[in-house]
């Protein structure tokens, strides 16, 4: 075992407070230490847990949402994966690179080797594993040297990769009931927010109310966040959307997040949170609560449009959703297609 601290060592559910300070811009060290000693998960499923808020998604959970299946009209929230896609090179991200192995000019010319006049076609991908739609795992950000659980960091992530929370732990794991939240359309101009809109629990909960029951959120959910943000990527063109200012969840809703037991939060953004974060000097440190102290998953880069056009004309904003990661070994990190069927 480690010596990562157990739920005795953490406040209690009952202790944590409702409201932490207001968030002082020029004191991030201060707010994330007090929201991830507020918020911390460690040892709430046992000290040897891999899986976080994903414990929250039951067998019965995933009846509930295979019962929103009504109309069979199933909706991909994947962006594609190509050389035309969002990344710039920032953080040594790149657009995958698709590479023929054989191809059918090499099966016309007889040269593939195979008898009977097969012929055949295989090739190849190198990419980064977040170039594009994708889970973060728990091994993706650490707070203080700590992963997931307490665990010291360096014992997780090693340069053999996530030996403890590799991303192939959950392949079997993201089958929900997904909702919807579309703040863009509710508080944008076009559907769309501007760039740096910090996305407050008082949003969540005003969007929650203005699309009605079906947009719930509780235990085991899995929440999709749309800001507009790829659509106007879309009409205008990459540029900076892969890693510069974006509308995102603000700080200040990791106490919502935790409070209404979300098994994974997806938006249509490249960095899940508000971007320029809400201090004077930080990154991302939503995820620093998030990911090693809740122990939640994040997806990014989800394309949210065609299922947010649906929800508007059926007036139904929940579905049955699977996004299995590809199950890399030790990953920290995964490409998704999630599928939402309604």
């Amino acid at each position: 075992m480690n010596d990562s601290p157990t739920m005795n060592d953490s406040p209690t559910m009952s202790e944590k407070p409702a409201h932490l300070a207001p968030l002082n811009p020029a004191d991030p060290d201060s707010a994330v230490q007090s929201a991830a000693a507020a918020y911390r998960n460690w040892g709430r499923w046992g000290d040897d847990d891999v899986w976080g808020t994903l414990n929250f998604i039951t067998d019965a959970k995933r009846v509930e949402a295979a019962a929103l299946v009504r109309r069979g009209a199933a909706f991909s929230l994947s962006q594609l994966f190509d050389g035309n896609g969002p990344q710039n090179g920032w953080r040594r991200r790149v657009n995958p690179v698709h590479t023929m192995l054989d191809t059918g000019t090499d099966a016309a010319r007889g040269n593939q080797g195979f008898p009977h006049g097969l012929g055949g076609a295989d090739d190849v991908v190198f990419m980064p594993l977040q170039a594009s739609t994708q889970w973060d795992g728990l091994g993706h950000i650490f707070d203080r040297g700590r992963a997931w659980n307490g665990r010291d960091a360096g014992e997780v992530v090693t340069g053999e990769g996530d030996l403890v929370t590799g991303i192939e732990t959950t392949r079997d794991r993201f089958v929900s009931r997904g909702v919807l939240l579309d703040v863009g359309a509710r508080f944008g101009e076009g559907g769309e927010l501007p760039d740096g809109f910090a996305i407050t629990p008082e949003h969540l909960d005003e969007t929650i109310r203005s699309q009605g029951e079906s947009a719930r959120v509780g235990t085991g959910d899995i929440m999709l966040v749309r800001t507009g943000r790829l659509a106007r990527a879309r009409r205008e063109g990459w540029k900076d959307y892969a890693g510069g200012p974006s509308a995102g969840l603000s700080f200040t809703t990791a106490g919502w997040l935790h409070e209404h037991e979300v098994a994974a939060v997806a938006t249509d953004t490249w960095g899940f949170e508000v971007r320029p974060n809400e201090f004077d000097v930080a990154f991302q440190p939503l995820h620093q609560i998030a990911i090693p102290n809740m122990g939640l998953f994040i997806g990014e880069l989800w394309d949210l449009d065609a299922l947010a056009a649906d929800c508007v004309a059926d007036g139904r904003y929940d579905v049955f959703l699977t996004a299995a990661p590809i199950p890399f070994t030790n990953a920290v990190g995964a490409p998704v297609n999630p599928i939402a069927v309604k």
